[in-house]
């Protein structure tokens, strides 16, 4: 979830690398989120379908549909900070003219939620989760997971991986599979970085927005949000 060094192993959308730079930089706190002290800017959470009704939602952290196999969210809603959040919207308007459309996996992550993961995994495992004594770019509201949906048919498009797939089929570089599949991920990473999303390095439907070390990371649940 979050762009770290080459060195740094991972496995789906739930791992950050806690490497040693990292931990300078951040203030870690013995209960509740770590602060970053660069990170200044008010947060200014949005649910992205109040934008544009038309973006679809498939949070499947809001059901059995993950890899923990419960739901860790309450409610299938999908946030992120202001300018991501139109931002993202303008890449969904612009797919529109390919006919296609984005379907939302996940945004904005409450930092509990990411301590959760960490506390339900093995030690030996842990390597494969977020640190929540670091957080992610999630918890800042400045990540994104996301598909694409076909406009005529309202269905889901075919990638070269299934989102959450902790294969080399995931990368975004990934030459294998069908053509159609991979041209498909390809649109939608362009159109993304023509926005200000970068994608990140083994995630095709993971982007991260260009001012997320601006945020700070937060721990606001859902119903919470306004």
């Amino acid at each position: 979830m979050t762009k770290r060094p080459a060195t740094c192993p991972r496995i789906g959308v739930l791992t950050l690398c806690f490497c040693a730079n990292v931990a300078a930089v951040f203030a870690i706190a013995s209960q509740g989120p770590p602060r970053d002290p660069r990170a200044t800017r008010a947060p200014d959470l949005v649910e992205i379908v109040k934008l544009d009704p038309t973006v679809k939602l498939d949070i499947r952290y809001a059901s059995t549909k993950n890899f923990v196999g419960k739901p860790v969210y309450q409610e299938a809603r999908a946030f992120l900070q202001r300018p991501a959040a139109e931002a993202l919207v303008n890449a969904h308007r612009e797919l529109g003219s390919h006919d296609y459309g984005l379907v939302l996996h996940d945004g904005y992550r409450p930092w509990a939620v990411t301590k959760l993961f960490w506390d339900a995994t093995p030690p030996a495992l842990r390597e494969f989760v977020a640190d929540p004594s670091a957080g992610s770019k999630h918890n800042r509201g400045a990540a994104i997971d996301l598909s694409m949906y076909d406009l005529a048919l309202g269905t889901a498009v075919t990638m070269p991986s299934e989102y959450d797939e902790f294969t080399r089929r995931a990368y975004p570089d990934y030459r294998g599979g069908s053509p159609d599949a991979r041209g498909r991920r390809d649109l939608l990473r362009a159109v993304m970085e023509k926005h200000g999303f970068t994608v990140e390095p083994n995630e095709w439907w993971h982007f991260n927005f260009k001012d997320w070390q601006e945020y700070p990371i937060l721990d606001i649940p859902f119903s919470a949000i306004k």
